[in-house]
C-alpha cells in the first residue's frame, strides 16, 4: 500500500476505534498513528489465527486496523490506569 493509503486507512480507523473506546477522538495526528498501529496489531493478529491481514484500503482491511487500533487502546488504557 502507498504511503497515501496508509494515512488514509489510519485516520479513518484510528477515529472509530477511539470513539468505540473513549467515546471522543484521540486529535488528527494520534488518530493516524493509532489507525496505523492498529492495522498492523489487527494484521498480526489475523494472521496468527489465520485470516488474511491487512489487504489495502478496503472494508475488511478497515475491519482489522479497528479491531487493532482497539486492542492498543485498550492496552494502553490499562497500563495508565495502573500508574
Amino acid at each position: 500500500m502507498s504511503i497515501i493509503a496508509w494515512l488514509i486507512l489510519g485516520l479513518i480507523s484510528g477515529f472509530i476505534a477511539s470513539k468505540i473506546v473513549n467515546k471522543s477522538g484521540e486529535g488528527f495526528i494520534l488518530d493516524i498513528v493509532l489507525g496505523i498501529v492498529g492495522a498492523l496489531v489487527g494484521g498480526f493478529l489475523f494472521s496468527l489465527v489465520g485470516a488474511a491481514p491487512v489487504t489495502g484500503v478496503n472494508i475488511y482491511s478497515m475491519f482489522v486496523a479497528v479491531i487493532g487500533a482497539i486492542v492498543v487502546l485498550m492496552v494502553y488504557h490499562a497500563v495508565i490506569g495502573r500508574s
